[in-house]
């Protein structure tokens, strides 16, 4: 095997190795694989407080590790998965879910987005607008050069032939 492919091989191995490993520990995992197939996707669906951008299910955090727990024990006691997202969101507050609801408090948070984009795509269309209503003028002529310019024009009409081009 040349260099090259092993190389490549082991860059893969080391990249694609992490993937495999999870946070949530084989102690957690529920016997009933619908229930654990249910517990992963609420776990996705809520933030860890401790890594604050990942979710209970990718997080380490000894947190995120009892709040995986709780999820499981409420689903086991037989809450809907809308009871436990309630009943984590009561203890916690709407910054525990990754998708928060559209409510008057995260209006900012849900349309942001949207109207900056908005205001920048009418910033480009003003811009647009603007360079293309303009014309291009060449700069004006000096004395001297409108002199030449005349001196030639009146060359060509006296001989018939075009003029040379100037040396520039």
């Amino acid at each position: 095997m040349s260099a090259r492919r092993l190389f490549v091989a082991a860059l893969l191995l080391a990249l694609l190795g992490p993937a495999t490993a999870l946070a949530v520990n084989p102690d957690e995992r529920l016997d009933d694989p619908a229930l654990e197939g249910r517990a992963r996707a609420l776990s996705q669906e809520l933030r860890c407080l401790v890594c604050q951008n990942q979710s209970i299910d990718d997080s380490d955090a000894d947190l995120a590790r009892d709040l995986r727990i709780l999820v499981r024990q409420r689903l086991v006691a037989g809450d809907s998965d809308t009871q436990v997202l309630a009943f984590v969101t009561a203890r916690y507050g709407d910054y525990v879910l990754l998708r928060p609801p559209v409510q008057p408090n995260t209006y900012a948070l849900w349309f942001a987005p949207l109207v900056i984009a908005l205001i920048g795509a009418l910033g480009l269309a003003v811009l647009a607008r603007r360079r293309r209503g303009r014309p291009v003028e060449p700069d004006p002529l000096t004395p001297e050069e409108r002199a030449k310019v005349e001196a030639l024009l009146a060359e060509a009409a006296t001989t018939g032939k075009e003029p040379a081009e100037p040396p520039r």
